[in-house]
């Protein structure tokens, strides 16, 4: 067990931004809903009230019991968090007569602690519509800005700090100063780095499987691809990994990612069920219906697969720290998890117990530990690739020439990222198959075929993203490609939404 900051979420869209920065600076973060608090153990150090959108002065508005934790551990409040440190003190907090929001700078009134090392009118991130106008006896201003005079407040008699402004987004340039300054106070050793994480889930795996088999069941991801190989390196060729080919995985996928895995000293069983996962999507066109067969093809294939391995007592999982906290939130618990997780109750159909090694870090923390694992970089560096495949990628029903068109234009899209550099630049990038037909000229004939349209963003964790600006002479030469090199194909447009408002997949 590691020494950790107890994020307590008040609803902030920057909560999980909190968790990453504190991970960066080496130290364990994890984040519970304020109504969702966690027993109290000895590994706490340090706790942070996070913001939220409530105001702390609205009936029925999100509260803990301050004096429980201010009482026992260094404490951060952060925008509402600190307000309700304020209000639940005895001071005042006012709707704004100006809200503040966006860039500001904060000027420090004294020497203190929490804005050590910061400069004098640092630029910070407001987003408030209330304001502490004063502050319980056990308080002193340390920061202001131009329009706040409480943007920064510490006890007196206690390690306990309120800032009014966001130190975790990119916008508030010294936030991790601020976060940083935290941390020392709460006197944490930063040793969360991922050879620890490696050696130390490495030994637990051993001592909780024992000599038990593992299934895990592979997509050629980044998530499974290093939860397997940790797995694996603690229990050897007890882990038995199955990697199904739906049809619906990129032009020559299969293959390489088998050989990938096999090279990686993985045991490995590819199993071919293309036909089978095509002839039960034949003529259906919902999005959501399309979801829910191949996960239901899948769980059989797997199913059928995992029970020729005898003795297997456990399922080997992906599940990422945000599949996590979507599971249990402010406003409860999520109504869907991603059906990849959830593995549509498999552990109780075969009677295995799960094992979730990656369940405490976020994506990029995954890759830093796939990268100390040595794990191949074709795998380690791919681009998140949704579980439903390029059925998600084919609007309306899915076909044998569908699936084919998409795959040839696809594999001219990815290579021409991968020679021009671009590839690594990108979160994610895929090819969707539209389900019109447009007019178009070849020579001296005219067509009528089909549209495809790129889309390309970038991202930290794919809960926001932007659609990525690649060079106008980079998309003319695909759209060129493509349209030359796919016979079915004459015209092809690029997507330039961001999300939100659009997802970024299609379907």
């Amino acid at each position: 067990m590691h020494e950790k900051v107890l994020i307590i979420d008040f609803g902030s869209q920057f909560t999980q931004l909190i968790a990453r920065k504190i991970r960066e600076l080496n130290v364990y973060s994890e984040i519970h809903p304020f109504n969702h608090l966690p027993e109290i153990d000895e590994n706490i150090k340090g706790v942070i009230f996070s913001g939220g959108p409530a105001s702390v002065l609205e009936d029925g508005a999100p509260d803990i019991d301050i004096e429980a934790f201010t009482s026992r551990f260094p404490v951060l409040g952060i925008c509402y968090g600190a307000q309700l440190l304020a209000k639940n003190g005895g001071g005042t907090v006012e709707r704004s007569k100006i809200r503040e929001y966006g860039r500001a700078h904060i000027a420090s009134k004294k020497e203190n602690v929490i804005l050590n090392g910061v400069s004098q009118d640092s630029q910070i991130w407001m987003s408030h519509s209330d304001t502490i106008v004063a502050l319980p006896d056990e308080f002193e201003v340390v920061g202001s800005t131009h329009e706040v005079e409480v943007a920064a407040f510490q006890s007196i008699t206690r390690k306990v700090w309120g800032i009014q402004f966001h130190p975790e987004v990119h916008h508030s340039t010294e936030g991790k100063t601020v976060l940083d300054n935290f941390l020392n106070a709460c006197g944490f050793s930063k040793d969360w780095t991922p050879a620890h994480f490696v050696t130390e889930t490495i030994d637990s795996l051993k001592a909780e499987i024992g000599n038990d088999k593992v299934i895990m069941g592979l997509s050629g991801g980044v998530d499974s691809s290093v939860a397997a190989t940790l797995i694996q390196k603690a229990i050897g060729k007890n882990l038995i990994c199955i990697f199904v080919d739906n049809g619906l995985l990129r032009k020559d996928e299969y293959e390489e990612v088998l050989h990938s895995y096999r090279d990686m000293g993985l045991n490995i069983i590819g199993v071919d069920a293309k036909r089978r996962f095509l002839d039960e999507l034949a003529g259906i066109s919902d999005p959501e219906t399309k979801r829910k067969t191949i996960g239901r093809v899948f769980i059989d294939v797997f199913q059928e697969e995992a029970n020729k391995v005898e003795g297997a007592k456990w399922l080997g999982q992906g599940t990422i720290y945000p599949d996590v906290i979507e599971s249990v939130n402010v406003k409860g618990p999520s109504a869907t998890i991603k059906s990849h997780h959830n593995v549509g109750g498999l552990p109780e159909k075969m009677h295995l117990k799960v094992i979730e090694p990656l369940k405490l870090l976020f994506k990029d923390e995954v890759r830093r530990v796939g990268a100390e694992l040595e794990i191949d970089p074709n795998i380690l560096n791919r681009h998140p690739f949704p579980g439903p495949g390029l059925a998600i990628r084919i609007l309306g029903d899915i076909t044998d020439e569908k699936v084919a068109l998409l795959q040839e234009a696809d594999k001219i899209y990815i290579d021409n990222l991968k020679q021009s550099g671009w590839y690594d630049k990108t979160w994610q990038a895929g090819a969707i198959l539209l389900p019109v037909q447009s007019v178009g000229v070849m020579g001296d004939e005219r067509t009528y075929e089909r549209v495809v349209a790129l889309r390309a963003v970038t991202s930290v964790d794919g809960m926001t993203a932007d659609w990525m600006h690649f060079p106008y002479e980079l998309l003319a030469k695909i759209s060129n490609e493509i349209i030359n090199k796919v016979k079915g194909i004459n015209r092809v447009v690029y997507d330039i939404s961001s999300k939100p408002p659009a997802t970024i997949e299609w379907e």
